[in-house]
C-alpha cells in the first residue's frame, strides 16, 4: 500500500500534493485540522481549514497569510490529490482530513471526541484505508461521564460556593474548553466571567455562529471581580498567580480528562477537579477506529504504544506513528494547550489505575 502521507522535519507530507497536514514548522501549504497550538503553527505562507474554523484560525495565528477554506464534506483537487474536510468534534472547526490518491484513502483525524457539544459540529465516522488516530486518553482507565452529569456536579459546586461567598474558578483551556464549559453552565446561578484569552475566542466563536449565554470580561484596573458570586474561566497558567486576587476568596478547579487520575489530583493540590475532556475517551478511540473500517492504523498523541499495541492484538495492522508531540502540547501565551498533560509519573499511576 503506498504512504499517501512521510514523516519529514517539518511534519506529515503528502508528496504527491505538495502539501503538509499540520505542520511543526513553517512550510509553504498546509492543511491544518484546527487551531490548537500544537496543530496550526503560525508562520505558513498558505493555510486550508474547514470554514467553520476560520475565524479561530485568524485569531490564533495571526498575521496575514492566506487562509482558504473548505466545507465539510465539500473536496478539492490539489495536484491530483482528493482532499476533504470531516468533522472531528473537538473544538470549533475541528476537522479530520481525507486525502485520496490513486485509489488509496488517509483520514488524519487531528483531535477528536465523540461526545456531543453545543459549541462546534459532531463527529463524523470516515471509512478509510489508512486512519491516523490520537490517542491522548488511549488507555482503558479513560471513560467519560455525559457532559450533563459533569455540568450538574459544576452548578452544585458553584452553588456552594456561591453561599459561602466564594467565587468559583474553573480552569480550562481558552479555546474549546472554555466556550463548551459556559454553554453547559445554568447562568441563572450568577454571572460569568472570563479571562482575556477565553474572552478572545469567546468573540471568534460568536463570530462564528455559536451561541454562548453572557460572557463578562475583567474590566481593566478592576479590584474586586463578581462578589463572591461569579463563575470565572480562565486558562490552567492563572493557578497560583495575582490576578486571581481580584476575585476575593477564590477554590478553584481544573476541567480535564487528567482529573481522572488521582495522583495528578493530589500533585495538583485541586480541592475538586471535573473529569471533561475535549479528546476522545478510551472506548470513544476504539469506536472510531472500529467504524472507520480501516486495514492499517498509525497511531500518535499520547498512549500510542499501549494503543497500537492493542489493536494489533485485535489483528489490525496497527503501529505508533512519532512525531514531534506525543499527548503534551506545548504552552502558548495564554497557557497550556488541550488538556494539560500529566508528568512520566502521573503517566505509570494511570497505567497502574487502568490494570
Amino acid at each position: 500500500m503506498a504512504d499517501l502521507l512521510e514523516l519529514t522535519p517539518a511534519g506529515l507530507y503528502c508528496r504527491q500534493g505538495d502539501f503538509y497536514v499540520d505542520p511543526w514548522r513553517r512550510v509553504p501549504r498546509a492543511i491544518v485540522t484546527h487551531a490548537h497550538s500544537d496543530h496550526a503553527r503560525p508562520g505558513c505562507d498558505r493555510y486550508l481549514c474547514a470554514a467553520r474554523g476560520k475565524l479561530v484560525l485568524r485569531e490564533r495565528i495571526g498575521g496575514s497569510a492566506a487562509i482558504d477554506t473548505l466545507r465539510f464534506g465539500e473536496s478539492i483537487s490539489i495536484d491530483g490529490v482528493r482532499v476533504s474536510f470531516h468533522s472531528a468534534g473537538h473544538v470549533l472547526g475541528s476537522a479530520q482530513v481525507r486525502i485520496e490518491h490513486a485509489g488509496i484513502t488517509w483520514v488524519v483525524t487531528g483531535d477528536y471526541k465523540l461526545q456531543a457539544d453545543p459549541t462546534c459540529d459532531p463527529f463524523e465516522h470516515v471509512e478509510a484505508d489508512v486512519f491516523v488516530t490520537e490517542s491522548t486518553f488511549g488507555l482503558p482507565i479513560y471513560r467519560w461521564a455525559e457532559p450533563e452529569t459533569v455540568a450538574a456536579a459544576i452548578n452544585a459546586w458553584w452553588r456552594e460556593n456561591q453561599a459561602a461567598g466564594r467565587t468559583s474558578v474553573i480552569l480550562a483551556y481558552a479555546l474549546g474548553k472554555a466556550q463548551r464549559i459556559a454553554a453547559l453552565v445554568d447562568p441563572s446561578i450568577g454571572p460569568i466571567v472570563a479571562h482575556g484569552a477565553v474572552m478572545k475566542m469567546v468573540r471568534a466563536y460568536r463570530d462564528s455562529g455559536v451561541r454562548l449565554p453572557p460572557i463578562d470580561g475583567v474590566p481593566p484596573r478592576a479590584r474586586r471581580v463578581g462578589d463572591g458570586r461569579a463563575l470565572v474561566i480562565a486558562p490552567p497558567s492563572v493557578a497560583g498567580s495575582r490576578w486571581l486576587r481580584l476575585f476575593g476568596e477564590t477554590r478553584v478547579a481544573p476541567a480535564s480528562g487528567w482529573m481522572t487520575v488521582r495522583g495528578i489530583r493530589r500533585r495538583r493540590g485541586c480541592e475538586r477537579g471535573f473529569i471533561l475532556s475535549d479528546h476522545a475517551d478510551f472506548p470513544g478511540l476504539l469506536a472510531a477506529i472500529e467504524a472507520s473500517r480501516a486495514r492499517r492504523v498509525l497511531v500518535t498523541h499520547g498512549a500510542s504504544d499501549s494503543l497500537a499495541r492493542l489493536l494489533r492484538e485485535r489483528g489490525l495492522d496497527a503501529a505508533p506513528l512519532a512525531t514531534q508531540f506525543t499527548g503534551e502540547p506545548p504552552p502558548d501565551d495564554d497557557g497550556p494547550a488541550d488538556d494539560d498533560p500529566p508528568t512520566a509519573t502521573d503517566s505509570e499511576a494511570a497505567v497502574g489505575e487502568a490494570a
